[in-house]
């Protein structure tokens, strides 16, 4: 890799090019004034919030918190909770944007469960970071933190064996304040809206294929991060773009301070520390996967209501082909698909890392 916007296929070979020491400088200090303004806006965006059941009282010190905005996820909730209650999240705070699928009567009843809710738009608030930005800043302070979508599922090398708590606790062992995963886009073999799922069940049972190959890297000198793009929709629908294509490196699992600020979802965030996660730049750092459950038969009725709506991406008109080949009910499958079997394979594929953990 010899400039800042060359790519590699994974795994990360090859190290980040040379950023001279003035050129550093004055990165560092924009980004310095890009997170007062991003912490300023989320103050601003705090207005948007109306609080529908703040149990946050029962926050203990050493708990783990979980960060997330929904928006009519009724089938994937219950298996979310699930899973993440038993990683070692011990409190769920949600910002419901405007369901009207029982989402906010379902995350009512949950004990540890802390609910706002806006109908305010989704894209104007930087597809929801400034609404939770604010909430971690009021929040999450000291807190070891996960921020993942409701169709997200953290997994970690042994995460069978050793939960959060461990986890988190070698982290803060070796000084690191952060975690980097990688998105694995899941689909299951046949037609999407084929599959047969069932409210709670674990979408791992029906999603069972993904792309083994295909992935590349792109380092940004301004954030000092590195993007990976690839998987099926990037095979499937931008072949013609990848730029265009959804990153998948994101950086989860973070341990919180109000000073900190969601830049880009959770693919960046400020200080630019905390995005060194991956590859040369964290040679000896553990890394997940977010195994990614997007593609449940929902998802074509779903991309039809997303495309009028218009809330899921910048310009959102330059993604009408995306939405037109989710609602024509495509087959992701091919002969070179993987049937995911668990993290040791990720491991193998170096879509995941150990390190020195476990």
């Amino acid at each position: 890799m010899t400039t800042g916007n060359s790519e590699n296929s994974l795994p990360f070979s090859s190290h980040p090019p040379h950023v001279g020491l003035g050129r550093r400088a004055i990165y560092a200090w924009r980004m310095r004034w890009k997170r007062k303004r991003l912490l300023f806006r989320a103050l601003r965006k705090r207005r948007q919030l109306q609080p529908v059941v703040n149990r946050t009282g029962q926050i203990g010190r050493g708990d783990i918190l979980l960060f997330s905005t929904v928006r009519n996820e009724i089938t994937r909730l219950p298996q979310f909770l699930d899973h993440y209650r038993r990683l070692g999240v011990g409190h769920f705070l949600f910002v419901d944007n405007g369901s009207d699928d029982g989402t906010d009567h379902f995350l009512r009843q949950q004990g540890n469960v802390s609910l706002w809710r806006t109908d305010h738009s989704y894209r104007l608030s930087r597809f929801g970071m400034d609404w939770l930005t604010w909430l971690m800043i009021r929040f999450a302070h000291g807190h070891w933190t996960v921020t993942a979508d409701a169709d997200e599922l953290l997994i970690y090398p042994c995460w069978e064996r050793h939960d959060l708590h461990v986890l988190t606790a070698y982290l803060d062992a070796t000084g690191r304040r952060s975690m980097g995963a990688f998105m694995l886009e899941l689909y299951p073999k046949g037609r999407l809206a084929a599959a047969r799922y069932s409210p709670g069940q674990d979408p791992t049972e029906i999603l069972r294929w993904f792309d083994p190959k295909g992935y590349v890297t792109k380092y940004q000198p301004k954030l000092d991060n590195i993007l990976i793009r690839g998987g099926v929709r990037a095979r499937v629908f931008f072949a013609r773009d990848p730029a265009k294509a959804p990153t998948l490196s994101k950086t989860p699992l973070v341990r919180w301070s109000r000073r900190y600020a969601w830049v880009s979802s959770t693919h960046s965030l400020l200080p630019r520390r905390l995005n060194r996660v991956r590859g040369p730049q964290a040679p000896h750092a553990p890394s997940g996967v977010l195994l990614h459950t997007k593609f449940l038969p929902t998802v074509v009725q779903r991309a039809a209501i997303e495309k009028r709506r218009r809330e899921h991406f910048e310009n959102s008109r330059l993604y009408d082909g995306y939405y037109d080949g989710l609602i024509s009910d495509p087959d992701f499958w091919t002969p070179d698909s993987a049937e995911y079997t668990g993290w040791q394979q990720l491991e193998a594929l170096g879509l995941m890392s150990r390190g020195d953990w476990c």
